[in-house]
């Protein structure tokens, strides 16, 4: 099971190439080409999905009914933009400008291990993210997790 974890401080050289970190690289799947779905994420950021993970994802998008107007635009909405890349020799992305724009990548770049995908973010946006949500994480926790431990006691 994958499960990237961990904040790296990352570069965006001039051409929107990123170079992945040694840690999450080393926990991709092993295959003749490393290749990662790159989509926008809920929040701005861009989402990376192993490829194996990404299947599973759209699998489940995809066998929603088109044919439903709330399903359907939730389909387009989440597929828009997801790409496949590669990671090159030097193991660096080149992510696509539409996806650089939308979560206004720039130079500075954090790159975050969610379970089972990496976020990419602007630096100061994901200090912003962080800030806002701590509360909200808080309340979360406590709501999920806290009732979750009173129940095995």
């Amino acid at each position: 099971m994958l499960c990237f974890s961990g904040e790296y401080d990352c570069k965006l050289d001039a051409k929107g190439r990123l170079v992945l970190p040694a840690r999450l690289k080393a926990k991709l799947p092993e295959a003749p080409a490393q290749v990662l779905v790159a989509l926008r994420g809920f929040e701005p950021c861009v989402v990376l999905y192993p490829l194996p993970s990404w299947e599973k994802i759209a699998e489940k998008v995809l066998a929603l009914n088109e044919f439903e107007e709330e399903y359907r635009l939730f389909q387009r909405s989440f597929l828009r933009g997801s790409t496949e890349i590669e990671l090159d020799g030097q193991s660096r992305l080149l992510l696509p400008k539409t996806l650089l724009n939308y979560a206004q990548l720039e130079a500075d770049i954090v790159a975050v291990g969610v379970g089972n995908r990496i976020e990419l973010w602007n630096l100061k946006n994901y200090e912003q993210n962080l800030l806002q949500d701590a509360k909200v994480f808080s309340q979360k926790a406590q709501e999920i997790l806290g009732n979750e431990a009173a129940k095995s006691l």
